[in-house]
């Protein structure tokens, strides 16, 4: 019977469908690469979401993130990620959480629930916190290192974190997982060295910050507000969804 995911069923097959309509992915953190990883995610038949951002949309999102419209200004991301979503697949469970990820707030989470996890979040203690996480239940998890400061969308590749090089977010990120004992983790990353952000505070967040009013973390309280593009950010995001697709039905060809 055709419907909206027939397209994808002529080269991946009845039962490989059945698989990811059964299959539920964390992703934690929906904007510039998140967003589009839930977006594939959802447009490839996978049957269950869990969304964990606390961000509301702001007007400096417009330029790269999926959720972000003139209309969508001041609303949470994780909801109109589920308005979103129950437009494309009215089946699909959408469980959203307005949470900020840290160790504090890890304990909502039951990472045995998920047959995959996506590291889309922007600070290193979250991210070591989602991989011993993912680690201890024994649930595959795929990271993304910085997409950050940087223009060739051409450059982002799939390697073990212990193969990268030139990416300071992997740097840090090998550093600290090697001295928890973490010996893998899959990531996609760049060898684009990026670049330094303009030194001008008339188009800097950090002195004129437009955040939507409730705003837990705002731009102010970052070291360094980084520049990004329209097509950077979402390629980072589908190559993510690809691996996680992948993974779930056991593609040979996956990368490792």
């Amino acid at each position: 019977m055709l419907n909206q995911f027939t397209r994808t069923e002529l080269l991946l097959g009845k039962e490989a469908m059945e698989k990811l309509a059964n299959s539920r992915v964390a992703v934690f953190g929906i904007g510039g690469v998140g967003g589009y990883t839930v977006e594939a995610l959802i447009r490839s038949g996978v049957g269950a979401v869990d969304l964990i951002d606390d961000d509301k949309v702001c007007l400096t999102n417009i330029n790269r993130q999926l959720y972000a419209t003139r209309k969508t200004i001041g609303k949470y991301k994780v909801d109109i990620a589920a308005e979103r979503i129950a437009e494309i697949n009215p089946k699909a469970v959408v469980r959203t959480y307005k949470t900020f990820y840290t160790p504090q707030t890890a304990d909502q989470f039951d990472f045995a629930e998920y047959d995959y996890v996506v590291d889309a979040i922007d600070t290193v203690t979250g991210k070591i916190g989602l991989v011993l996480q993912a680690q201890a239940a024994n649930t595959p998890i795929v990271s993304s290192m910085g997409a950050g400061n940087k223009l060739d969308p051409t450059a982002f590749e799939v390697a073990d974190l212990y193969e990268t090089s030139v990416c300071p977010l992997a740097k840090v990120m090998r550093k600290e997982l090697s001295r928890r004992g973490v010996t893998q983790l899959k990531v996609v990353y760049s060898k684009e060295k990026p670049m330094t952000p303009i030194d001008d505070m008339a188009i800097s967040c950090r002195e004129n910050c437009i955040c939507p009013p409730g705003t837990a973390r705002k731009c102010t309280q970052r070291r360094q507000v980084p520049g990004s593009t329209a097509f950077v950010p979402p390629v980072v995001g589908l190559i993510i969804a690809g691996e996680v697709i992948k993974d779930l039905i056991k593609l040979e060809n996956s990368s490792k």
